[in-house]
C-alpha cells in the first residue's frame, strides 16, 4: 500500500506539476486584487478536484460503457504520459503552457481564470485524467482507491498552496532551478509510463 501511495504521489505531482502551475497563475492573474486572486486559485483546485474525481470512480465504467478494455487504456495512457515527459525533459511542455496562458492573457474578456485554463486543462488535463483512471484501475479494492485519492489530495492541496504562493515562490525557485526540477520528474514520469505500457501488454498476453 505504501508503493501505491509513493508511486501515486509522485505521478500526480508530475504530472499536475504544482510549481508549473505557479508562474502561469502569477502571469494571468497579474494586477488582479489579492482577494481576487485568493478566490481564483481556489475556485481553479476545486473545479480541477470535482473534474478528477468523478474519472477516478466512475472512469472504468465509462471506459466499460465505450467498449475500451483497461488493458487497452493503460498502453494508450502510458504512451500520452511517455509523450508528456518527453515534452517535460526538452521543455517543451512548459513553453506550451506559457503560450497558452498570453493567448487567454490577450483576450482581455476573460477575467476569471479558474475554470479555463487553471482548471481545464493547467490542473485537470489530459494527463492528470488519464493517471487517476490509470492508478485507481491498478488499485486494488476500496482501500487501494482511498490511498489514491489521498495522494491526489495531497498533491491538490499542494498544488493550491503553490497559487496562493505563487509571487514568492517564483521569486525562490527561480527559471533555472525550475527547468532542471522539470526535466528530473520527466524522466521519473517517462519510467513511469513505461510500467503502465507494460502492465497494459502483461495484461492483455495473460
Amino acid at each position: 500500500m505504501t508503493e501505491l501511495f509513493v508511486s501515486a504521489l509522485v505521478t500526480f505531482f508530475v504530472i499536475i506539476d504544482p510549481p508549473g502551475c505557479a508562474p502561469i497563475f502569477a502571469s494571468l492573474t497579474q494586477g488582479a486584487p489579492a482577494a481576487h486572486r485568493r478566490a481564483m486559485a481556489v475556485r481553479s483546485v476545486l473545479i480541477a478536484t470535482g473534474i478528477l474525481l468523478f474519472f477516478a470512480l466512475l472512469g472504468e465504467d465509462l471506459l466499460r460503457a465505450l467498449g475500451v478494455s483497461l488493458s487497452a487504456f493503460k498502453i494508450a495512457g502510458g504512451i500520452m504520459l511517455f509523450l508528456i515527459a518527453l515534452e517535460m525533459v526538452f521543455e517543451k511542455r512548459q513553453e506550451r503552457r506559457s503560450s497558452r496562458a498570453e493567448d487567454v492573457k490577450r483576450d482581455g474578456e476573460v477575467e476569471d481564470i479558474s475554470v479555463f485554463p487553471m482548471g481545464i486543462p493547467m490542473i485537470a488535463g489530459p494527463g492528470s485524467i488519464a493517471s487517476v483512471m490509470l492508478l485507481t484501475a491498478r488499485s486494488e479494492g476500496v482501500i487501494g482507491t482511498l490511498i489514491v485519492l489521498g495522494a491526489l489530495g495531497c498533491i491538490l492541496l499542494l498544488t493550491l498552496a503553490a497559487l496562493l504562493a505563487a509571487g514568492p515562490l517564483m521569486r525562490l525557485i527561480g527559471e533555472k532551478l525550475e527547468g532542471m526540477i522539470t526535466r528530473l520528474l520527466g524522466v521519473i514520469l517517462a519510467a513511469l509510463a513505461v510500467q503502465f505500457v507494460l502492465d497494459g501488454l502483461e495484461a492483455t498476453i495473460a
